[in-house]
């Protein structure tokens, strides 16, 4: 299973966010120097984080992002569901697109099911601020 580039962003701008001490607003280019990334990239994922409300938007001079909850109140697996467009592991998991012949008596969409399930069941045990074990080296790499 693999994580669109859409959700790793997401997560990496939650994880700068939490590393921020007391809150303080970041901005989206400093996001953007601080992993290398496209501040384009990073506006439509900061714009969905928002909508989600795992982030607060602060418009005008001086604005900024910064997390809209407590780093233990967010739930990893809560933020790869929100953020993930689909889970359709293969064709059978889509029943709309779905043209695969032997999905009627195939065992593989069952099996792939639970392993989707146990995936998504670890990251719901964890919160960002289990990811943010070491917030100091967190802001050393990453300039916070």
């Amino acid at each position: 299973m693999r994580l669109t580039m859409y959700t790793d962003y997401s997560l990496r701008v939650l994880l700068y966010l939490g590393s921020k001490q007391d809150g303080k607003l970041s901005t989206i280019q400093e996001i953007s120097d601080a992993y290398n990334i496209s501040k384009n990239h990073l506006m439509k994922v900061t714009f969905e984080l928002g909508k989600a409300g795992f982030i607060h938007t602060v418009r005008g001079r001086g604005g900024g992002i910064r997390l809209a909850d407590l780093p233990q109140n967010i739930n990893v697996g809560t933020v790869v569901r929100r953020m993930e467009d689909d889970f359709h592991l293969v064709e059978c998991f889509d029943r709309e697109h779905n043209r695969c012949p032997i999905a009627p008596v195939c065992g593989l969409r069952g099996v792939l099911g639970k392993a989707l399930h146990a995936y998504l069941a670890v990251l719901d045990e964890y919160t960002l601020e289990d990811l943010l074990f070491n917030r100091e080296g967190l802001r050393q790499i990453l300039n916070t």
